[in-house]
C-alpha cells in the first residue's frame, strides 16, 4: 500500500506531516515511525506528525519524536501542521484543534504563523537556571559566551541525563542575550541531539527572560540556527504568564510516497 506524506519545516525544525483522517496508521508503531524519521534510511525529520479528526475540532495533531514515540507538545510541529491543513483545504487563516496537551488556537497571516500556547503557572530556579514546563518540560540556561561556540551537546547531556532529568528526560536551552534579541540552542530529547529550533523551548526562554519585568504584555524576539522567531506573551504574576504566542513561518518542502506494509 501507498501513503501519502508531505514534509515541512519551521525554522529548520523538520517534520513528516500524514493525512491520518481515514485512520489507517495507529495511534502506536514506534518502530516504523523512528524508521521514517532516520536521515540515512528513511524520509528524515526531527518527528512525525498526524492529522486526524477530532470531534469538536478542526483536527487533532498526534506527535512523535523522531524515535518514533508519542511525545509532548511541539511548538515548530504545532505551526506546521496549521500550515498543512491549509494548504490542504481543511482550514482558512484560522483554526483551533486539540494536541496532546490540550487545545490550540492558530492564525495564519501573511506568511507567518502564530500558536497559541498553554498559560504557563510556575518557573524552577535552579541556581541560576530555569527549569519549566511549556507543554514540554525546558531547562534554561543562559551564557555570557558565544552560544554559536559551545558545545552543546556535551552540556546539554549533563543536565539531560543527571539523576533528577535521565528517566523522563527534558530539552535543554543555552541562551545569550545579544541587544534586544535572544540567541537560542536547543537539544531536545527524543531527537536526543541539537536542532536547528525548538518552538517550545524558544517559548520557554522568552517566557524566563521576562521573569523580572513589570506585568503586562511583552514581545521577544528570537534567533535560532534555523532562523527567527518571536514570542509574545502577558506577564500576569510572579512566574505566571498567559496570552503567550509563537510567531514563525512555517513551509512545506516536498511530498512523496511511502511504501505502507
Amino acid at each position: 500500500m501507498r501513503l501519502r506524506f508531505y514534509k515541512y519545516q519551521g525554522t529548520g525544525n523538520d517534520f513528516i506531516l500524514i493525512d491520518n483522517r481515514n485512520e489507517l496508521l495507529p495511534r502506536s508503531n514506534p518502530e516504523l515511525y523512528g524508521a521514517w524519521c532516520d536521515r540515512r534510511f528513511g524520509i528524515g525529520a526531527d518527528g512525525l506528525i498526524l492529522l486526524q479528526n477530532k470531534e469538536g475540532y478542526d483536527f487533532e495533531m498526534v506527535y512523535f519524536n523522531s524515535d518514533g514515540r508519542e511525545s509532548t507538545m511541539c511548538g515548530n510541529g504545532g505551526r506546521c501542521i496549521v500550515q498543512f491543513a491549509h494548504d490542504r483545504g481543511l482550514i482558512e487563516d484560522e483554526t483551533r484543534f486539540l494536541a496532546v496537551d490540550g487545545p490550540h488556537d492558530a492564525r495564519i497571516e501573511k506568511g507567518i504563523v502564530s500558536l497559541h500556547m498553554q498559560d504557563v503557572q510556575g518557573v524552577e530556579s535552579i541556581g541560576a537556571d530555569f527549569y519549566l514546563n511549556t507543554g514540554s518540560p525546558h531547562y534554561v540556561q543562559f551564557t555570557n559566551s558565544d552560544v554559536g561556540s559551545i558545545d552543546l551537546t556535551t552540556v546539554a547531556k549533563s543536565i539531560r541525563y543527571n539523576d533528577r532529568f535521565a528517566k523522563e528526560g527534558t530539552n535543554v536551552n543555552l541562551v545569550e542575550a545579544k541587544d534586544h534579541c535572544l540567541e537560542v540552542r536547543t537539544y531536545e530529547r527524543g531527537v536526543e541531539d541539537e536542532t536547528y529550533s525548538c518552538g517550545t523551548g524558544v517559548t520557554a526562554v522568552a517566557l524566563v527572560n521576562h521573569i523580572c519585568s513589570e506585568n503586562g504584555s511583552y514581545r521577544q524576539a528570537i534567533h535560532t540556527p534555523g532562523g527567527d522567531l518571536a514570542v509574545s506573551l502577558t506577564k500576569t504574576g510572579e512566574g505566571s504568564f498567559s496570552d503567550v504566542w509563537l510567531h514563525g513561518p512555517a513551509t512545506f518542502v516536498f511530498e512523496g510516497e511511502l511504501v505502507y506494509p
